[in-house]
């Protein structure tokens, strides 16, 4: 065989070599591409389960510290007075305007297992009582009712209760933009106007009168806070009332801005240091519909102004709100030894007033020696406790269908099984008869109270159903 033949042989064997490497790297190379791609999805897999376990997990953490911060259902009289007003309170939970809110609310809780403990079981009736808690009457605002009722009786400890040779008035009305809100047919502004009017007119000639108004310029959003937490006006007085000029202020007030309730006060304090409480009663009138917005603490002014020189007594109306401003509107009333009260409508909020015009028609008497008798101007209290017992009772039955309601729907959402929800209408029984218990109670603690044993009466409610939340 010639040289050239053994070469070219020589070449077709390498080039074969060559292609059969090749052809080895690859498959190893597609084995190990594919091991490494089995490698990743199982990768993948453990990763998703770990972050789902996780996920499980925070959820879990999230209600269980959900669940801890929800107060226990109370077992007395002092817990009923004290508790948080629920979120469905004044409704039926089954109502078409609340039955989508309900069901997120009730879904935010993850199934009980079969075998719960009957600590689970109660931190979720815990849940479902605070859903629908009522805001039950609380005695010491009917006693400050009383109290303010029996103005001019000499026997009253509290000396701003006395007439004094001068009265002024101060009306401060929230002028927030929520008070555009509607109740019926008109906004809650259109009713407090209506109510004022209805006050100013039946007010003495010698009386001196004052209107202060808040967050009426500008608006609600954040761009406009500072300019609307400075729209605080003293739009007439302090001066005896005319009718056509105090109706052209009132006309021109419209609902639009933020809440500066406590400059308000402070500035409502500066107007009446003149009016020395030795000389002078005096009084002022806040109706609100809402908390404090502009950084102010109306606690802490109420306090400070109810201690300054002229002393006045300050009547609260809470005007159709929700359980942070009622909160905060009471301790207004309770730090300045005040009247606090709520009114949802109209008619409510009348009444309020009319309080107000019986106080000013007994000085007018007083001022004109028509009070030979002092018992005419003592507590006739009989009305006002069928008024507590009869608002206990309705808001007793509510809350109690709600209980029955709610239990109805954590089962069929299957939030609890049947015998879970046997335990929760035990535990409704118990609640219903702690409300019963409590309003017998209620009932006999007001029924003898006159206007010398007013305050001694105050500190003895005050001291048994104040907030006990370290019990």
């Amino acid at each position: 065989m010639g040289y050239g033949k053994f070469l070219s042989i020589v070449f077709i064997f390498f080039i074969l070599l060559v292609g059969c490497t090749d052809e080895d790297t690859s498959d190893e190379d597609s084995t190990n591409e594919n091991e490494e791609t089995v490698q990743s999805s199982e990768n993948t897999v453990d990763n998703e389960n770990e972050s789902k376990e996780l996920n499980d997990s925070e959820e879990k953490n999230m209600e269980q510290q959900f669940l801890e911060n929800i107060d226990s259902v109370p077992e007395d009289t002092a817990g009923l007075i004290n508790q948080k007003q629920g979120e469905y309170a004044t409704v039926d939970v089954r109502h078409d305007s609340v039955e989508d809110d309900v069901l997120k609310d009730v879904r935010k809780l993850t199934p009980l297992t079969e075998d719960a403990n009957a600590e689970q079981v109660d931190k979720y009736f815990d849940y479902l009582y605070a859903l629908a808690a009522e805001n039950f009457p609380d005695p010491q605002d009917t006693i400050n009712k009383w109290e303010f009722g029996s103005f001019g009786d000499p026997d009253l400890p509290d000396s701003r209760y006395h007439f004094k040779e001068n009265y002024n008035v101060e009306i401060i009305l929230d002028a927030s933009g929520s008070m555009a809100a509607y109740i019926g047919d008109k906004t809650m502004m259109q009713i407090a106007k209506e109510s004022i009017n209805d006050f100013m007119k039946q007010v003495p000639e010698e009386a001196n009168i004052s209107f202060r108004v808040y967050g009426h310029e500008v608006t609600s959003s954040s761009s406009d806070k500072a300019m609307s937490c400075d729209a605080i006006e003293q739009v007439y007085g302090f001066e005896s009332y005319d009718e056509e000029k105090f109706q052209n202020e009132l006309d021109k007030i419209e609902p639009a801005g933020w809440t500066p309730l406590a400059d308000a006060l402070e500035q409502s304090e500066e107007a009446l240091k003149d009016y020395d409480t030795e000389h002078n009663t005096n009084l002022i009138y806040v109706v609100s519909d809402g908390i404090e917005t502009c950084d102010g603490g109306p606690v802490e002014v109420a306090e400070t102004l109810s201690d300054s020189n002229a002393q006045p007594i300050m009547n609260i109306i809470g005007f159709n709100v929700d359980s942070d401003a009622q909160e905060q509107l009471k301790e207004m009333a309770d730090v300045s030894g005040g009247v606090f009260s709520t009114a949802n409508n109209q008619e409510q909020l009348e009444e309020e007033f009319t309080r107000a015009e019986e106080v000013l028609e007994a000085w007018e008497d007083w001022k004109e020696d028509a009070m030979s008798d002092v018992d005419s101007i003592r507590v006739n209290n009989s009305f006002d406790i069928r008024g507590v017992t009869n608002d206990w009772g309705q808001q007793s039955r509510l809350l109690s269908n709600n209980l029955a309601r709610l239990i109805r729907i954590f089962e069929g959402e299957e939030i609890i099984n049947d015998e879970q929800a046997d335990i929760m209408s035990e535990k409704r029984d118990n609640v219903i008869e702690v409300m019963d218990t409590a309003k017998l109670e209620i009932e006999e603690e007001l029924e003898d109270i006159s206007a010398d044993s007013l305050e001694e009466m105050k500190e003895s409610i005050d001291e048994k159903y104040s907030e006990q939340s370290d019990n």
